[in-house]
């Protein structure tokens, strides 16, 4: 469709910024290509947001710059940076229609009343709106509204959309829903996306790559499988879907205080690199059986909980405790039953865990 903008690349070069005595970002540098959708992944206080701001020019980076198609736009107002804006409330006017909400960058932007008329129409159609320009903003849902605000930032066709954590204020069924609506409606338009989310799973299942961010510094940037699969380090393998860490014995070869069933997964020299070396494993990578099957560790079942298509089973092993995710439709498990454990040894990695973590534990039983 016409309304689509030719998207351009954004570069964010070793930037830093810290209010009072708090550090926001600490040297932080990642590019986004042309037309890619970015997700920025962390948890609160982690930074993602100081670094949407300062993209979008409300603030001012101490150190560092960034570029828009090769264009260096630190001394740029926002209004003159080329970006859209979707705020997490949306910032629609409650006094205007949908279609009038539509057409007010444009008039700001000195654009005449046909070609306002024929870009919104455009855009009412490109977001599935056809039709309700006339409504008032407080006369449509909170998804329709959220549709309204992406339209009203891409409507005067900008080289990035900037979003911050646009589905928040969304349930869980609509928030799935409309996270395959960007998606379809990115592909459609072709912009370059940054979004700012604390959602893992919204981050994995829409962007092209993600940039996870803690403490003000950057973890690790990566495509979606990457960063679940081989993630660069404990923080990552914990914040990136669920996992469960328990700590190994090198020398040993012992995980958790027994004879772990990985066969050939851990390394036969140990993990020199690491001061508190664990084994990391996902929920699902972990599978029960029978008592005294062969080739498992014996556990006993703490609690149990069914999900619709899987079970979550929380076990205790070895003076531990760990989360495995199984389907459901195998068998049902329940708190007081004998099992026997077994780890898939190809999806178990080794981590250096930092001093304040414990040294075993589980967000596999997290929402």
């Amino acid at each position: 469709m016409s309304i689509a903008a030719t998207g351009q690349p954004v570069a964010v070069e070793r930037l830093s910024k810290r209010f009072g005595e708090v550090v926001a970002l600490d040297d932080v540098s990642f590019e986004v290509r042309a037309g890619e959708f970015l997700a920025l992944l962390g948890p609160s206080g982690s930074g993602k947001s100081t670094v949407l701001m300062s993209i979008a020019g409300f603030v001012r980076p101490d150190a560092g710059r960034i570029r828009i198609g090769g264009r260096v736009i630190d001394d740029l107002p926002p209004h003159r940076r080329d970006i859209g804006m979707v705020f997490q409330r949306y910032a629609l006017f409650p006094h205007l229609s949908v279609a009038e909400n539509l057409a007010y960058p444009l008039r700001r932007r000195g654009i005449g009343a046909a070609e306002i008329a024929r870009r919104v129409e455009e855009v009412l159609a490109l977001v599935r709106l056809g039709g309700y320009g006339a409504r008032g903003v407080d006369q449509i849902s909170g998804g329709q509204q959220q549709r309204v605000a992406i339209a009203r930032a891409l409507i005067f066709r900008p080289a990035v959309l900037l979003m911050d954590e646009p589905m928040s204020a969304l349930d869980r069924k609509l928030r799935q829903h409309m996270q395959m609506e960007l998606k379809l409606l990115h592909r459609e338009v072709g912009a370059t996306i940054v979004l700012v989310t604390h959602d893992q799973e919204e981050a994995l299942s829409m962007a092209d790559r993600v940039a996870v961010l803690d403490e003000g510094r950057l973890r690790q940037i990566g495509v979606p499988e990457e960063l679940y699969r081989e993630p660069a380090d404990a923080f990552v393998a914990g914040f990136i879907g669920q996992a469960n860490f328990l700590p190994y014995d090198a020398p040993s070869a012992r995980v958790a205080g027994f004879a772990s069933p990985l066969g050939d997964a851990l390394p036969a020299g140990g993990a020199p690199h690491c001061a508190r070396p664990a084994i990391g494993v996902r929920p699902e990578d972990v599978t029960l059986h029978p008592p005294e099957t062969p080739g498992t560790e014996p556990c006993r079942v703490v609690e149990a909980a069914f999900g619709g298509s899987t079970q979550s089973v929380l076990v205790a092993v070895g003076g531990h405790r760990l989360t495995a995710r199984m389907p459901a439709g195998s068998r049902l498990w329940r708190a007081g039953e004998e099992a026997g454990l077994r780890f898939r040894p190809a999806s178990c990695r080794v981590f250096d865990l930092p001093a304040h973590q414990p040294s075993s534990w589980s967000n596999g039983d997290e929402d």
